[in-house]
């Protein structure tokens, strides 16, 4: 595309994509979804434009696609309700279990780096190595990390921690901090 059919459809968009927005939220009700098929729209017409710029109503060629657009997306998503609903699907996501609420919350409690290891090496499935490469970390670092937090959860998740100290807050490398100095 030369810089001449450049400039005609940037002053097009910039003329006209509000309306184009405001059309397809009307007729839709979901915001988000008019701004996708909009965008999708133009996208296409970009692609497109010497043969839309030659059209009797360029705008309403984009008209008509981001409202096809958006009610080709509101009827996938009607179809896949219907389709959770013939085959069983609970409507509703039970929440996590407490265990999962648990270790979560024993999880945010510890320092960024000790979280890190434990995360790619338990739910990730990393060796201690391959989370030395990605997180640009000495080995040694990574296994006192992974027995460091291993400990740490140990001590958050034991259902008799009444007589352990609360760690308190940590920072980003686990070191305790001090509120108000």
């Amino acid at each position: 595309m030369d810089d001449d059919a450049a400039r005609d459809f940037d002053a097009f968009y910039r003329a006209t994509v509000e309306r184009v927005v405001h059309l397809v939220y009307a007729t839709t009700g979901d915001l988000t979804l008019a701004q996708d098929s909009t965008q999708e729209a133009y996208a296409r017409a970009w692609r497109d434009w010497p043969t839309v710029s030659g059209a009797q109503d360029p705008l309403a060629w984009v008209r008509t696609v981001a409202r096809r657009l958006a009610v080709s997306q509101w009827r996938r998503g009607k179809a896949q309700d219907r389709a959770y609903t013939r085959h069983g699907a609970a409507r509703h996501t039970p929440g996590p279990s407490p265990d999962r609420v648990a270790v979560l919350e024993a999880l945010s409690r510890l320092g960024a780096p000790t979280r890190e290891a434990l995360a790619l090496h338990y739910l990730a499935d990393l060796g201690v190595e391959q989370i030395a490469a990605e997180t640009d970390t000495p080995v040694g670092t990574v296994k006192a990390r992974l027995h460091r937090g291993r400990a740490q959860l140990a001590a958050l998740l034991r259902p008799d921690d009444d007589h352990l100290e609360d760690p308190g807050p940590r920072d980003l490398h686990g070191k305790e901090t001090r509120h108000g100095r």
